[in-house]
């Protein structure tokens, strides 16, 4: 399916969403909000889909946010169920999400990243929920991932000021992964190799589980993990029985995501 504000590539069992309106810096209206709500849909439900990474077209900037042009305009602040991006509200996709931050994520755009599992940024990239200068606030889940991601006072700073902050101090302050000073994508690509090492159905198991448990104590979220669909379609899988039998053969498994 091909898309207007959005390229969607597939690379054996890696997704590369590419948010695709680089003269608006990314920033995202009302049908790119619905593009990006079926892109992650697709790839969700897509059982040869293992790992995605979501980046921005051009050298400027990974996402601006929401576009306040069109909403200046009288477009309204459409966004679906699934959230902004098609992200920050997504709560039941258990596979792999690489933010590939390769410049500006003001606003929502930050929002996307902070909604991924793992972040990683070109040195030029910049952060910011700057939503109270426009009389706004971070409502796609920032007021909340951030503070659970660098603790509430740091977070308060960022959000009470909207200031910007560099590749460097996001990595300093732990919402970023990695920083490269070179293209951002080539560096998502490895890590994603990495997630693609694994099982995938490991790697859900271990998402859903983490996210399940952030909010019960460690005993509570102990007592829990064997209800989750995740965990049991993992101990159920063929990839468990793959993963022993060849480290005891010595060689590399061969998954089968099922």
């Amino acid at each position: 399916m091909s898309y207007t504000y959005v390229d969607v590539a597939r690379e054996g069992r890696l997704t590369i969403v590419t948010l695709n309106r680089p003269e608006a810096h990314n920033a995202l209206n009302a049908a790119a909000h619905v593009e990006l709500h079926e892109v992650f849909d697709a790839f969700a439900a897509d059982d040869e889909q293992w790992v995605a990474i979501v980046t921005g077209a051009g050298p400027k900037a990974f996402c601006a946010g929401h576009d306040l042009k069109q909403q200046a305009a009288g477009g309204g602040m459409h966004i679906p169920p699934s959230g902004f991006g098609g992200l920050t509200s997504r709560f039941d996709c258990p596979k792999p999400i690489i933010a590939a931050v390769n410049g500006v994520a003001m606003g929502g755009g930050f929002e996307i990243a902070l909604a991924c599992d793992i972040v990683l940024a070109s040195a030029n990239a910049v952060f910011a929920l700057p939503e109270p200068r426009v009389g706004l606030a971070a409502l796609a889940g920032g007021m909340h991932r951030l503070p659970r991601a660098i603790g509430l006072t740091r977070a308060m700073g960022l959000m009470l000021t909207g200031r910007r902050v560099t590749a460097a101090e996001g990595l300093a302050l732990g919402f970023v992964n990695e920083v490269t000073d070179g293209d951002v994508l080539p560096l998502a690509r490895r890590w994603a190799e990495e997630l693609l090492q694994c099982s995938p159905m490991s790697l859900r198991a271990t998402k859903q589980a983490v996210l399940a448990g952030l909010d019960k104590s460690v005993a509570d979220a102990l007592a829990a993990e064997g209800t989750l669909p995740a965990i049991r379609a993992m101990l159920a899988s063929e990839d468990a029985a793959e993963g022993p039998k060849a480290f005891a053969e010595k060689r590399s498994p061969t998954w089968q995501g099922r």
